[in-house]
């Protein structure tokens, strides 16, 4: 079986470059009909070009010593060889060519590293089993290249000689490409950084810390969604955060942060949602118009399953933290399992992961939430960098109650993903709280304490009373408002306003 022997001008909306033909993924889509998006698809020149590859116009363009040939296979080899891995197309590959014609590629070179790969690919993604014989002993190699891949411990898969290192199973499996960022984002030592700042201030600075952290990244969690919750729903909601990490991850677990989260069930189903869900607007006739759609409800189970699996592996595995949190809270919400609270078990997620593997201190929750807000637009492009491109790809019909009913299978489409970007974008937020956040505010709290008792030496007045005044001031440049000098402060003197106000400069230094 070849390619389609046409070649196409455009190619997922954008158009084919002059005089080259689709190589890799992007023939693979083109002659299968094989239904998944490709950012960066690739193309050979049909004459010689300076250097062995060029980028143009998002297409990674190859001189015509690459071509290589027309036959599937010989574009599968392609993409294997020379483009990042993409289980997506990998697997809906595998579904439309020919079990024969991939058995007669893999028993061509029946030892090749290549040919055991995709022979391994093959049965671990579609779960069948190929008519071929166990491999002969010869040297395992790895399922992905340690170099280019974050990966997990490998397993050696003895039938193929292949050693299995994803981060995930065939239900579920994200990769995360070693990229400049983020290998800069690992050489930083965030973890040990935070540590250190904890454990250069006292118990009860970080424990006055621990609490307003909690609060912010339990009030930023909310207002993304767009609410302002009761403060008992906050407290509620904080008092699950800081649960994070106690209880192993399960089915079970995710049912009951949600159920913390959602304590009114009247009109929200517990547990997994039996319908469809999907984020956008209603047109004038109520009909849906979605930006997103969740996984299909009767794929939920297993790709919830493989997404636990995955972690688990992870975790083990001791892969990096941040990495972990990020493969599994994103794999989450993109599959969006529930009928509300997605969003924020989502981020709860990251705290999980992170207080399991004591990656954050204990007793801390860094306010990634809060991050998040400040870099909503970075934030909201992260997730429909992902989840947009997929729109093309999910067939559904309005129900009669203005809702989606998913009409394909979607257990692909939100099983195997590239979730690099997602991880960098985690990995500035951690960073920032980590580097920032945190010892600003312990900072800050170490000078109110100072500044706090100062006030006192001049002045006695409530505890209470000497930190509203503070507040008032940080409110007002350092300097006591008129009404309240007026008002709940009339009693002090010119003098000690004066002093107190020089206070406040000296420790926060004029201003802040």
């Amino acid at each position: 079986m070849g390619v389609k022997p046409d070649a196409p001008l455009t190619f997922q909306d954008r158009l084919v470059p002059e005089r080259a033909r689709l190589a890799g993924w992007a023939a693979l889509i083109h002659g299968l009909g094989v239904a998944a998006p490709l950012k960066a698809p690739s193309a050979v020149a049909e004459g010689h070009i300076r250097g062995s590859q060029r980028t143009e116009d998002g297409w990674t363009i190859f001189d015509k010593r690459y071509w290589p040939g027309d036959n599937t296979t010989d574009h599968l080899a392609f993409a294997l060889r020379h483009e990042p891995i993409n289980l997506l197309i990998l697997k809906r590959s595998f579904d439309a060519i020919p079990a024969n014609e991939l058995i007669a590629f893999i028993t061509s070179a029946p030892t090749g590293a290549l040919t055991r790969r995709v022979w391994f690919f093959y049965e671990r993604l579609t779960g069948k089993t190929l008519a071929i014989d166990d491999a002969r002993s010869v040297t395992a190699v790895e399922a992905l290249d340690p170099k280019a891949y974050f990966t997990s411990a490998p397993h050696l898969s003895r039938r193929h000689r292949v050693r299995d290192n994803l981060l995930g199973t065939g239900d579920y499996c994200p990769i995360i490409r070693r990229t400049g960022a983020l290998e800069e984002f690992l050489e930083r030592g965030l973890a040990q950084k935070a540590a250190e700042t904890v454990g250069r201030a006292g118990g009860h600075l970080v424990s006055r810390a621990a609490s307003f952290l909690l609060l912010a990244d339990s009030r930023a969690s909310f207002e993304i969604e767009g609410e302002r919750p009761a403060r008992n729903r906050l407290e509620r909601w904080g008092r699950a955060v800081l649960q994070a990490g106690r209880n192993p991850l399960s089915l079970d677990e995710l049912n009951r942060l949600h159920g913390v989260l959602i304590e009114d069930t009247r009109f929200v189903k517990s547990g997994l949602r039996p319908d469809g869900i999907f984020l956008g607007l209603h047109d004038h006739d109520g009909d849906p118009l979605p930006e997103f759609v969740g996984a299909r409800p009767e794929d939920l189970t297993a790709l919830l399953g493989g997404m636990i699996a995955a972690s688990e592996r992870m975790r083990k595995s001791d892969l990096d933290p941040v990495l972990q949190a990020a493969a599994t809270a994103f794999g989450f919400v993109y599959v969006h399992p529930y009928q509300d609270g997605n969003g924020r078990l989502h981020r709860c997620l990251i705290h999980h992961v992170l207080a399991e593997r004591k990656f954050t201190p204990p007793g801390m929750v860094f306010p990634v939430s809060s991050v998040m807000l400040d870099r909503i637009d970075d934030y909201r492009e992260t997730l429909e960098g992902h989840s947009g491109p997929l729109m093309e790809f999910i067939a559904w019909k309005p129900t009669r109650d203005g809702n989606v009913e998913v009409t394909t299978d979607t257990a692909d489409l939100y099983g195997y993903f590239d979730c690099t970007e997602e991880a960098e974008f985690l990995y500035g937020c951690v960073a920032r709280t980590v580097e920032r956040d945190l010892p600003d505010e312990i900072d800050f709290l170490r000078r109110q304490d100072e500044a706090q008792t100062r006030v006192m030496e001049i002045v006695d007045m409530p505890d209470r009373l000497a930190q509203n005044l503070l507040m008032f001031m940080r409110q007002n440049g350092g300097t006591i408002p008129k009404r309240r000098r007026e008002n709940e402060f009339a009693a002090l003197t010119d003098d000690e306003a004066k002093r107190i106000e020089m206070i406040y400069g000296e420790v926060f230094g004029g201003g802040s």
